[in-house]
């Protein structure tokens, strides 16, 4: 089984950013290095190949995961508002069912890590935020916002916590594969 693990941006856009302190961290920069960590958790488990999946842009990305023959894919954000908003949420297609259920796993176990806010999983349609992307993927497909990169207190959490919220996807993905 191959899952696509999609960094949310790219190195040219590089989506939000913490909002205090010399060092900002950004989407890309988070996300590229989640991904390959997850990645690399699955170097002894022979059933489970993940592919990292870069952007170019937008409008292809698409096209681009489909054509990859992955089996299911998370694509890999955080959320960005005020700096007061918080918690976890996963958002899937509204019309597929396994697309709902890769999100239910998916955030239950980001919430059992982090331990923010459970803001819920929410259903998408091809007019909202990343509807696109979810609507025009062949397999069930996911976007994960785990916290709040521009909230301090989700930041630390994520950053506290960077191991098991690394554990908590692969958990996600050997739970979705397996069912």
């Amino acid at each position: 089984m191959r899952v696509g693990l999609i960094i949310g941006h790219k190195a040219s856009s590089q989506g939000a950013s913490s909002s205090e302190g010399r060092a900002r961290l950004t989407e890309y920069q988070l996300n590229e290095e989640l991904a390959h960590a997850i990645a690399k958790q699955f170097d002894s488990v022979p059933d489970i190949t993940p592919v990292v999946i870069y952007r170019n842009t937008y409008s292809e990305l698409p096209n681009d995961v489909n054509q990859l023959g992955v089996d299911f894919a998370i694509s890999l954000h955080c959320n960005a508002f005020n700096t007061e908003a918080s918690g976890t949420e996963v958002l899937y297609y509204h019309s597929s069912e396994r697309g709902k259920e890769l999100a239910e796993i998916l955030q239950a176990c980001l919430v059992g890590v982090l331990a923010l806010p459970d803001r819920g999983i929410k259903p998408k349609h091809s007019e909202d935020r990343g509807g696109y992307l979810l609507r025009e993927t062949n397999m069930p497909c996911v976007i994960a916002e785990p916290f709040f990169i521009d909230n301090q207190i989700d930041l630390i959490a994520a950053g506290v916590r960077y191991e098991q919220l690394v554990q908590a996807y692969t958990t996600a993905i050997l739970t979705f594969a397996g069912s």
